[in-house]
């Protein structure tokens, strides 16, 4: 059982490595500022789930800069990838939108624009400007779903139903976007099939590729109280590791795998500890599904 990793998508797309820089572009969340309410999804951080971003104090092009000062040591010859992802990066006037999105592909270092997003919050008007952007470079929308079970995602917060999602992917499908799909694997009260479920959902979803992010428990959220006051278990690596390899088996196999676990800030990792020590975790990983395929 091969998957198809997004170091070799890129590879096969550039022909050079790609880099993503993590960028901060001054956003909120429907979730946050009162419009569906105000704490946010019960495991976002507060820094909107872009805690490895660039600084918003800085421009578009600043935050590229920096962000390849970073990463200079890594990367000899290559490009980059402008990742808007802290809080929901469509969620702001059209203009306001055009501005951030064109300093961006103007950058020529840039080959590719991804956003990272709430399905709800891709109005036609979204959907035409990145249609645009999308014929200079390559756009990709990175919709935050977490689960199709509806009591999971009352419980988490959310704040839309599962057929917004869908109607998100069929409208981005339907003018050429690039469509990855977030899902967290470990949330409270979902049994092992209902992960799965999930995960053969997005498969077959018809959008091009996956994220498989470990819940971590971060501190400062409502969902470190439910965990300090013994509500839920997190899972243990071994469960974890398992469970992905089942997962990918389950996926069509051209689809882009973007994301197998997920790093977690550890000043403020309150858990699972484990998923401190990425490379143990990426090579458990690699060998349960190499293991996998020989079943």
């Amino acid at each position: 059982m091969e998957y198809y990793s997004l170091n070799q998508y890129l590879k096969d797309t550039f022909g050079c490595k790609v880099y993503k820089i993590a960028l901060d572009g001054g956003f909120t969340c429907p979730n946050r500022d009162g419009t569906l309410g105000t704490k946010g999804c019960i495991f976002c951080s507060g820094k909107g789930s872009g805690d490895f971003a660039e600084s918003r104090k800085f421009s578009i092009t600043e935050q590229i800069e920096y962000g390849k000062k970073r990463i200079e040591g890594k990367i000899k010859k290559g490009k980059y990838i402008a990742y808007f992802q802290a809080f929901t990066n469509t969620y702001a006037p059209i203009e306001r939108l055009r501005m951030l999105y064109e300093e961006a592909v103007s950058h020529p270092d840039i080959v590719v624009l991804s956003i990272a997003t709430r399905p709800d919050c891709l109005s036609d008007e979204v959907i035409k400007l990145l249609c645009k952007i999308n014929k200079v470079k390559p756009v990709w929308v990175e919709l935050g779903l977490q689960t199709i079970h509806e009591k999971t995602a009352k419980y988490i917060r959310r704040g839309y139903p599962l057929s917004v999602y869908d109607d998100a992917v069929r409208r981005l499908k339907q003018v050429g976007i690039t469509v990855i799909t977030h899902v967290i694997l470990g949330l409270p009260g979902e049994t092992r099939e209902e992960m799965l479920n999930t995960v053969s959902y997005v498969g077959k979803s018809n959008v091009d590729g996956i994220k498989l992010q470990l819940l971590h428990v971060i501190k400062n959220t409502e969902l470190e109280k439910e965990y300090l006051a013994g509500k839920f278990d997190v899972l243990s690596m071994e469960e974890y590791v398992g469970l992905v390899a089942d997962c990918i088996a389950k996926l069509p196999e051209d689809m882009v795998i973007h994301r197998m676990t997920g790093d977690g800030d550890k000043n403020t990792l309150v858990a699972p500890l484990w998923s401190g020590d990425k490379k143990r975790v990426l090579n458990a990983l690699n060998k349960a599904i190499r293991e996998k395929e020989r079943d």
